[in-house]
């Protein structure tokens, strides 16, 4: 199983954490982005063609020690049809080098067009007589805001193709508690939607007593994370937050099981873009591979 398979790639490397592949214009370095630009023009190519590059120097650099990425699709899909050949490209590198790709997509929907999400996503997508594995992604981020219909396409997705999605229950945003936070029926809406997270991941437990219908929770918010892993014991979460948002690994360590297990922490600009602060542009892939030694080895010490 699929979940199976993340958790004993993190005990092997001894970190629980995943570095978010969200290039943005100010975070690659002026040699490349010249050399692109030199090349396309100032094109969506060059950029394009800039992101994959930055991506697959940083891919190489971490492949080692970091058991996943997560590329934010959006960053991509602003440079059109060719940052989205970038992203696809992302994730087919990242994958071939051995790691974990979570999609960050955020998609949810209902009848035939969250059924097409999934399967681009996470399924095979019919070409006449062929079938092809569009994205190629191991896991994919999930709005449930549409309800359970809107869900149960990628739970069979995952079923079929043993992949996983983690669904939007808590998020890190200082925003999320104007809805989030509501209470109805005694309980806040976070924690509704957890125990529903919970619900639906029942038949799919693994080896190590983790579901791969796992739950995106905030770094910012300690003590709703820490109530959610008791509402949700089996469910693994995706931890978003830490480091540039202001979450710490003291934290994040509440969505740890007493095992050490559980969890997967999500650092983007703070890996990525973390040469602009240590070093020569043309040193970004060995900063980028520094600072995730660093988060790494910070939250091991709390778990």
């Amino acid at each position: 199983m699929i979940i199976d398979r993340l958790i004993e790639k993190i005990t092997t490397l001894r970190n629980p954490s995943v570095v978010g592949l969200d290039p943005q214009l100010s975070f690659i370095p002026e040699h490349i982005l010249n050399e692109m630009y030199d090349t396309y023009g100032h094109t969506q190519k060059a950029v394009a063609k800039s992101f994959l590059r930055f991506n697959t120097e940083i891919v190489d650099a971490i492949c080692d020690i970091v058991p996943a990425v997560k590329p934010q699709i959006a960053m991509y899909e602003l440079f059109g049809a060719e940052g989205v050949s970038a992203y696809i490209e992302t994730i087919a590198y990242a994958k071939a080098k051995g790691m974990f790709v979570i999609a960050d997509a955020k998609r949810g929907d209902i009848a035939s067009t969250g059924a097409a999400y999934a399967k681009a996503f996470l399924g095979k997508t019919e070409i006449g007589s062929a079938c092809e594995d569009v994205f190629g992604a191991n896991f994919l981020t999930v709005n449930p805001y549409l309800g359970e219909d809107s869900i149960g396409p990628f739970i069979d997705e995952c079923k079929t193709h043993n992949k996983g999605i983690f669904i939007l229950v808590k998020t890190s945003n200082p925003g999320s508690g104007m809805l989030q936070d509501i209470y109805s029926d005694g309980k806040p809406i976070y924690e509704i939607v957890g125990s529903l997270v919970a619900h639906w991941g029942t038949e799919l437990q693994g080896k190590y007593g983790f579901s791969p219908i796992g739950a995106v929770v905030g770094a910012t918010h300690k003590e709703q994370a820490k109530r959610l892993r008791e509402v949700m014991p089996h469910t693994f979460m995706l931890v978003p937050g830490y480091g540039a948002q202001g979450g710490t690994a003291e934290d994040i360590s509440v969505c740890f099981s007493t095992e050490g297990l559980g969890a997967i922490v999500n650092s983007s600009r703070g890996i990525i873009a973390a040469y602009r602060d240590k070093c020569r542009p043309q040193e970004h892939a060995q900063a980028a591979r520094q600072a995730a030694m660093e988060m790494r080895d910070d939250i091991v010490k709390y778990i």
